[in-house]
């Protein structure tokens, strides 16, 4: 059990974590019907198409500053009841523009969530603000200009998702420049759709601090060493990578080896409703299937606050929580 280890979540997408009971409720009060996809108290999808589609309905129940409030507060009540001290959640402005409730009021929902469960229960959150690779590199620049012309303490780095087989990094390059120059903390997902080579090819056009999944780096050995080298940081989701198969199952998952390699690695959920996980239960799966102990568990949480996205005052306020 590792209900009494402090934890610590880099990789969270904010819609992807909608508890279900709360977006039932906001489509009742809306008057949505999302049947299709929430049944007896899940998210309902079957491939990484359908599984794209369920995300985007389930999105469309949260319509306001106040609901995006709302949301953010309860997911990290949720997480500050099983003891995690710091959470960093994706964001996407142009979700907020493509809602029609505009970047700016999106965003500051988000933080007022931030700051009430920060009051309620001392949580620190910050916001990574995302590029959508599929939208193009002109809307991932976009994104990446307001992260960077914000002038908001709680948004502290910037990524690039979404669908992973549209384009190359490169593409990409120059909406991590515009983040890199306004001193954002810089991590992209790679090497979790897509085999090595994106991993690779984001270390060579990004030179990000942390990668979000990067797990399939195990496919070269010569990677797992470079990431070793360039203590680059992985943010590992085993539970979304088994609901998408990106392995077949946790006994193939690489999260054990690559630590041995020396790769750099922490544990987060993902968009943990939809993969019927939870940052608890990743947690648990650290111990009981990948065998690691309290130690070693909080060893990997303290990777977590080093590669954090925050100030040197907080960063040294979490490690004396753990």
């Amino acid at each position: 059990m590792t209900a009494h280890l402090k934890k610590v979540e880099l990789h969270c997408h904010l819609e992807g974590a909608a508890p279900p009971a709360l977006t039932l409720a906001q489509a009742r009060k809306y008057n949505i019907d999302i049947s299709a996809y929430l049944k007896d108290g899940a998210y309902v999808w079957h491939d990484f198409a359908s599984f794209l589609e369920c995300y985007d309905k389930i999105s469309e129940v949260y319509k306001t500053d106040e609901d995006y409030a709302l949301l953010t507060e309860t997911y990290l009540a949720e997480l500050a009841g099983i003891g995690t001290i710091y959470s960093e959640l994706i964001v996407s402005p142009d979700h907020g523009k493509r809602i029609g409730l505009g970047a700016d009021a999106y965003i500051e929902g988000v933080c007022e969530g931030i700051r009430r469960a920060r009051a309620a229960s001392g949580i620190e959150a910050r916001l990574i603000v995302t590029g959508e690779r599929h939208f193009g590199p002109a809307s991932v620049i976009g994104a990446a200009e307001y992260a960077a012309s914000a002038r908001n303490p709680l948004i502290t780095g910037f990524n690039l998702a979404g669908e992973e087989r549209m384009g190359r990094v490169a593409d990409y390059a120059r909406a991590f420049d515009i983040a890199r120059d306004a001193g954002l903390g810089l991590t992209i997902h790679a090497g979790e759709v897509c085999g090595a080579f994106s991993v690779a090819d984001a270390l060579d056009a990004v030179r990000p601090a942390r990668i979000g999944h990067g797990v399939r780096a195990i496919e070269d050995a010569d990677l797992v060493r470079r990431l070793a080298d360039l203590g680059t940081v992985l943010e590992v989701c085993p539970g979304s990578n088994i609901a998408l198969e990106v392995f077949p199952d946790f006994q193939s998952h690489p999260l054990r080896a690559l630590k041995e390699a020396g790769v750099r690695v922490t544990i987060s959920s993902d968009d943990p409703p939809f993969f019927h996980t939870s940052l608890e239960r990743e947690y648990e799966l650290a111990s009981s299937v990948f065998g690691f102990s309290d130690a070693e568990i909080d060893a990997i949480t303290r990777t977590g606050i080093e590669a954090a996205f925050v100030d040197e005052a907080t960063r040294s306020e979490l490690l004396a929580r753990l």
